[in-house]
């Protein structure tokens, strides 16, 4: 089996590499994926895992954005934290870990948080035509952003909901942002884009899926009596707004979300090859 895309090499021999990607989705639709261009904001607890997944299915093109910087509250759930990464840029990190996974593939780094008043700049400046947009960020302002943009200009968004303060990854599931349930920040988000006329009232079918869980949030475990509790009350450096979490829970929405999208872009292959 022979991608074009994957030129020959003297230290990387990346047709054995992701052999089984073609293996897995034929090879129109390993062809597709290979010459993508996947969009990932925010490359934190679910992000991280979001690109780790793309770059280890062979993605050929892939925009981090970013402002953030690794600290050691990261450790403990997003995949490029590590004792020697501590203080990098998440995007630069995450970008050397990318090219020692796919020495070919091409990424842009956007050293920038998304917000209403940017990202219309910002996704003037991404080098090349979007396949995917993947929204892995915790502010629903930057959300509603990105949402709208994505539904105005056709192209295909996966949304990831709150991962913090939930434990169970098997209650995790993936759904169109109508249907979703049990997530505050997608709710709002729902609302957001149906108050500012993006998607209407009535309407049963949107194009932007979500991945969410149903299990509730639990509260930030304490201990009045204990002093070496994990207590979280006046913390500067609160992650997951403050809630506990679970690299268990977080991988599980990044896999499951980059799973969803080399899927899509297969099945586009095969959609244009009928």
């Amino acid at each position: 089996m022979e991608f074009n895309v994957l030129s020959p090499s003297e230290n990387f021999d990346l047709e054995r590499r992701f052999g089984g990607v073609g293996r897995l989705y034929g090879l129109a639709g390993a062809q597709k994926i290979f010459n993508s261009h996947v969009v990932v904001v925010g490359i934190g607890g679910v992000g991280s895992w979001v690109v780790e997944a793309l770059a280890r299915s062979g993605v050929g093109h892939l925009t981090l954005i970013d402002m953030d910087h690794i600290s050691e509250s990261n450790i403990n759930r997003q995949v490029h934290s590590l004792g020697r990464t501590l203080g990098q840029s998440k995007c630069l990190a995450m970008k050397d870990r990318v090219l020692d996974i796919h020495p070919l593939c091409d990424v842009q780094i956007i050293d920038d948080f998304v917000q209403p008043e940017n990202w219309l700049e910002m996704a003037s400046t991404i080098s090349r035509p979007i396949d995917f947009l993947i929204d892995a960020c915790d502010q629903v302002k930057a959300k509603v952003s990105l949402a709208s943009w994505s539904i105005k200009s056709q192209v295909d968004m996966v949304c990831i909901g709150a991962a913090g303060g939930k434990k169970r990854a098997d209650l995790m599931q993936m759904g169109d942002l109508l249907s979703v349930t049990h997530d505050p920040m997608l709710a709002k988000l729902r609302h957001s884009l149906r108050k500012d006329g993006i998607i209407s009232k009535d309407q049963k079918k949107n194009s932007i899926q979500c991945v969410f869980s149903k299990e509730e949030i639990i509260n930030p475990w304490r201990s009045d009596k204990d002093s070496k509790s994990f207590e979280v009350s006046g913390s500067s450096d609160l992650n997951c707004h403050g809630y506990g979490s679970s690299v268990a829970v977080t991988a599980s929405f990044g896999l499951c979300a980059a799973g969803w999208v080399l899927e899509r872009l297969s099945n586009l292959a095969d959609e244009s090859n009928a």
